[in-house]
């Protein structure tokens, strides 16, 4: 798994030093890129399609957030639904040892490569045989799962491919949306 983050790091940096290049020989970014990232999201969307889940469980039993229960609840509070639903589906685990118990490897990476702020939660619906048991009416974070800047999905997920044909095209649409950003503060 390190060996996937440092290539995924070096992919990135060459894809960004790609986009600045780019970004020189343009007046407009916003006018030029956003249309561009607009259509490519589109077209990862619609590709998603393509793909349907196996019912691995493992999103359901491990949701990593870097916000507490409590950051979660005031910002839901505020009017944010992705943490809205985020607190109304999933719960935290009691311990850190709990979650490792489910998958070691993602809590060993997750110490390693941040500071400890993380908090891993899980659905406290999802049955012994990884159903959800009201799959129709599931909420749209299940639905929307997984996203494109998933990059690491547990191996037993079924949409690995599709994540991996669009890793680099979400790496160079992060790349776009940071460097107009950075240009917008100046």
């Amino acid at each position: 798994m390190q060996e996937q983050l440092k290539t995924l790091k070096y992919s990135y940096r060459k894809i960004f030093l790609e986009c600045v290049k780019e970004a020189q020989n343009i007046d407009n970014l916003e006018s030029v890129w956003g249309g561009q990232i607009k259509s490519e999201l589109e077209t990862i969307r619609c590709e998603r399609e393509n793909y349907s889940c196996a019912g691995c469980g493992a999103c359901c039993r491990f949701a990593v957030s870097e916000f507490s229960p409590e950051t979660l609840k005031i910002k839901a509070k505020n009017g944010d639904n992705f943490a809205s639903q985020f607190i109304n589906t999933f719960v935290p685990y009691e311990s850190i040892d709990q979650a490792r118990k489910i998958y070691p490897e993602y809590v060993e990476m997750l110490e390693e490569l941040t500071d400890g702020n993380f908090y891993i939660y899980h659905c406290p619906k999802v049955t012994d045989d990884n159903r959800c048991p009201d799959y129709e009416n599931r909420p749209q974070i299940c639905r929307d799962f997984p996203e494109i800047n998933g990059f690491f999905l547990p191996k037993t997920c079924s949409f690995i491919p599709w994540n991996l044909k669009f890793r680099s095209v979400w790496l160079k649409i992060n790349a776009k949306i940071e460097i107009m950003n950075w240009m917008n503060k100046l």
